[in-house]
């Protein structure tokens, strides 16, 4: 009879031991998710940022390349002729 109370109380404490354990994975799972949350809004965020940067760049580059054009469509056109002929010669290929 002493053996079954020993194993009794053995169970309930390694049922105690178990509900304890489960709810600190419960605890960590859910910190885990609230910084793969965060960490999901700043990599949105880093992406917005550098799509901005990106766009900005572009878009001061395609000025320039305007600008230059018109100052010296003579050169422009033979770059531009230049560039064709060598796609020419690669598709050849």
């Amino acid at each position: 009879m002493a053996e079954l109370k020993t194993a009794s109380a053995e169970s309930t404490a390694a049922r105690v031991k178990a509900d304890i354990a489960a709810d600190d994975l419960s605890a960590q799972v859910a910190a885990l998710r609230n910084d793969l949350s965060r960490l999901t809004e700043s990599v949105v965020a880093l992406g917005q940022g550098a799509k901005s940067a990106v766009t900005d760049e572009a878009s001061l580059m395609t000025e320039q390349l305007r600008d230059k054009v018109r100052e010296e469509p003579l050169m422009a056109l033979a770059v531009t002729a230049g560039i064709a002929y060598v796609f020419g010669l690669l598709s050849r290929r």
